[in-house]
């Protein structure tokens, strides 16, 4: 199981803005992260419709961070670009049970299916670990 290389990229470009504390635009971020320009806008504009980047545009435009470094956590910026985490998509249904295994009549599962109860529960303990470390940590 692995980030996906969009989550990837926009811990890079997040970090990038955190290491050179000031406005940099779009080219200067890609260049410095090794993420293609066109890849860095699209992450950017969803950093910036979450709140967590500011975009500025015209000639002394750019992009720079919404907020502190402090209060920017890999959570934050993983929800923006990939959503809410979950280890099983079973997790990620919002329903009380499983629609995608528990209710297949094929299948040996229960109705009360035990392997969603650990992947809930493990799926909130990444989602706690995400939550306490911020940006600041990590620059």
């Amino acid at each position: 199981m692995h980030i996906t290389l969009e989550g990837d990229y926009a811990v890079r470009i997040v970090s990038c803005l955190c290491a050179n504390g000031r406005r940099m635009d779009a080219k200067a971020i890609s260049e410095e992260t090794g993420v293609t320009l066109r890849f860095a806008l699209k992450i950017l504009r969803k950093l910036v419709a979450e709140g967590i980047v500011h975009s500025y545009k015209g000639t002394q435009g750019g992009y720079e961070l919404a907020r502190p470094k402090e209060e920017i956590t890999l959570y934050d910026v993983m929800c923006s670009i990939m959503g809410e985490y979950a280890l099983s998509r079973c997790v990620d249904t919002g329903e009380e049970e499983c629609q995608f295994t528990c209710t297949n009549p094929h299948n040996a599962c229960p109705a009360s299916c035990k392997t969603r109860k650990v992947y809930t529960e493990i799926s909130q303990l990444v989602r706690e670990k995400l939550r306490a470390v911020t940006f600041a940590d990590l620059t």
